[in-house]
């Protein structure tokens, strides 16, 4: 056996790790059975890990220790955990993948599950762990006329721009100021979506140990990013206005960070947009600690005026960068954002950019280029859309589960909902039986606070919207029904 390791941490972080695990045939205890092999052959489980108990796992994922135990059963009798007394039941070492990730799953990170939807693809369950949509209309337009007008341009050029094509990082530079923050071109770095803005950012200001604050609840797929990194973050709770102040002075304080992540505009989960005052604090605050801001704009449509962003109140001495895509405006497969900051900061961060991949992809920033200058038009009209099933979503939940609390967004795609005396993850586990996967609170904020809220997106038409609100008030039923 291989060797001893301390407890598995929680089994609802196992619960995470397994998915959407009552999908196919057989009985439910075989179909456990078969999400754990497939978590110990892909190395989600570590050899010698003692599983979580019976009892535990059967509370988390909300079925009968009958279950737990015929699967603890079905296991040892496949050779994949052993138990003694004692020591509980411990995962036995075995051939396959000696490297977590090596057979293309996700991972580690509190975004495994998450980010795992996008590789498996569909399943016969409406997943509602990611707020997105199609295309606009607009973009296969402006692709058309790329190709008649630009492309023969693009091709007679040598196609690398490590700081990013120039007419989209001057579209980029106007839109900033358009939004109230002036802008150079130069102030202005292209990158492969936002995500690469905070992975550069963590491979410019951390090193291992480094301590990042960020709101909490947050978005654990950036979180992720930092902590691959190494750093340890600190969270700091939010209010009507965004990020505490009284919370984030403190956390500077004790901690001496080395960054502070924020979403401003707006945030995710929660739907909150900071104010023009608590932006002007922030900056002051990070200023005087001299605490580096990433803010990421990246959540926000556009589709409704908003302060201007933080870096627009940020003393002289302060080094905001502000970052911002076409993700959630006009694709998700746009894989096209981009970071502002001051020109030195730009320079530094297009060392790391070119050490990466040397620029990214041209004729996608080509097309961003053409579609920067039209979104507000766009976003106007996906705006329009999402607020109607918004107003659609928040009546079937009104009629159907009133128990549930929320407040309506500011922007963003999803709610962020309480559930009254029950931990979202067990929630989470009955859902699934009624063809739904939802992200509880627990996966967005591991300290604990938030683990009876889950997030749920309305980006989905209206017939999908009426769907889920039928499934979600089935399981509430079973889970709280007598």
């Amino acid at each position: 056996m291989g060797p001893q390791v301390d407890r598995f941490r929680d089994p609802g972080e196992l619960a995470e790790i397994l998915g959407d695990w009552m999908s196919g045939p057989g009985p439910m205890y075989r179909k456990l059975a078969r999400a754990l092999q497939r978590a110990v052959l892909d190395g989600s489980l570590d050899p010698g890990e003692r599983l979580p108990s019976e009892r535990s796992l059967a509370t988390a994922l909300v079925v009968s220790r009958a279950t737990v135990v015929t699967a603890y059963d079905e296991l040892r009798g496949l050779g994949i955990v052993d138990s003694r007394r004692g020591s509980g039941t411990r995962v036995v070492r075995q051939p396959g993948p000696s490297r977590p990730g090596a057979d293309g799953r996700v991972p580690g990170g509190q975004a495994t599950s998450i980010f795992q939807r996008l590789i498996d693809g569909p399943a016969e369950v409406i997943s509602l762990r990611h707020a997105m949509e199609g295309a606009v209309p607009e973009l296969g337009a402006e692709l058309a006329a790329l190709l008649t007008e630009d492309l023969p341009g693009l091709m007679a050029d040598v196609g690398y721009y490590p700081n990013g094509l120039p007419a989209l990082r001057a579209a980029a530079a106007l839109h900033f100021t358009a939004a109230g923050l002036r802008t150079a071109p130069d102030q202005v770095l292209i990158t492969t979506g936002v995500s690469q803005v905070l992975a550069l950012a963590a491979q410019m200001y951390l090193r291992r140990r480094s301590v990042v604050v960020v709101e909490s609840p947050g978005w654990p797929g950036c979180f992720d990013v930092f902590r691959a990194a190494g750093a340890r973050l600190v969270g700091v709770p939010l209010d009507q206005d965004g990020i505490r102040v009284d919370g984030l002075a403190q956390a500077f304080a004790e901690h001496r960070p080395d960054l502070l992540y924020v979403m401003p505009t707006v945030h995710n989960p929660t739907g909150t947009l900071m104010s023009e005052g608590r932006r002007r604090r922030v900056a002051e605050l990070a200023a005087e600690h001299r605490v580096p801001i990433l803010e990421d704009n990246a959540y926000d449509i556009g589709d409704r005026d908003t302060p201007p962003p933080i870096a627009a109140y940020a003393p002289q001495s302060a080094e905001v960068l502000s970052a911002d895509s076409l993700a959630k405006s006009v694709w998700g497969g746009l894989r096209t954002g981009w970071v502002r900051a001051p020109v030195g900061t730009i320079q530094r961060l297009a060392r790391h950019k070119a050490l990466a991949d040397l620029g990214s992809p041209v004729l996608d920033q080509a097309l961003a280029a053409r579609l920067l200058p039209r979104l507000p038009e766009i976003a106007a009209a996906r705006g329009a859309v999402l607020r109607q099933r918004l107003d659609h979503l928040t009546a079937l939940l009104g009629e159907r589960l009133p128990a549930w609390r929320f407040q309506k967004p500011a922007g963003g795609a999803a709610l962020w909902i309480e559930l009254p005396g029950c931990d979202a993850r067990g929630f989470a586990q009955v859902a699934l039986r009624h063809g739904v996967e939802v992200v509880p609170g627990a996966a967005m904020d591991p300290t604990g606070a938030h683990d009876n809220y889950l997030r749920l997106p309305y980006t989905f038409p209206s017939d999908v919207l009426t769907e889920v609100a039928a499934r979600l008030a089935a399981a509430w039923a079973e889970l709280t029904g007598p």
